[in-house]
């Protein structure tokens, strides 16, 4: 092809492709190294308020600080919100949660759900 014959071009082509090839393998490995997680741990303004395990059915209302609430719902392994008072539902459109590392916040209520591994319920999150 005419298009490659000029060495520019193709080094650019090469470059980009092998950006995207390490991208993908970047977002392959972390993808494939994350956990199942055992708790859903609630955090109100900075504060951890409660520790839920995954493998047990709930549903919890969670009230904040300004009056607000949301309605956290654990069922199959995995954390959702269904419900809150909000005015934007962001949190409410997240997918629901199951892998450690994971959080669903809500920043009217001041609330955060994150999941956490069976051996990180010691762990103090801020040290």
């Amino acid at each position: 092809m005419k298009l490659f014959k000029d060495k520019k071009i193709r080094n650019d082509f090469i470059l980009i492709a092998a950006v995207l090839i390490a991208a993908l393998g970047i977002w392959l490995g972390v993808e494939l190294s994350k956990e199942e997680g055992a708790f859903a741990v609630v955090v109100v303004d900075g504060v951890e308020t409660a520790k839920y395990p995954l493998d047990r059915d709930a549903e919890i209302r969670l009230e904040s600080e300004n009056g607000g609430y949301n309605i956290l719902v654990i069922k199959d392994g995995s954390a959702d919100v269904a419900e809150a008072s909000c005015p934007d539902k962001i949190c409410v459109n997240q997918h629901s949660i199951d892998k450690t590392g994971e959080t669903i916040t809500c920043l009217p209520n001041k609330t955060v759900i994150k999941i956490i591994g069976a051996g990180e319920a010691e762990i103090d999150f801020v040290s």
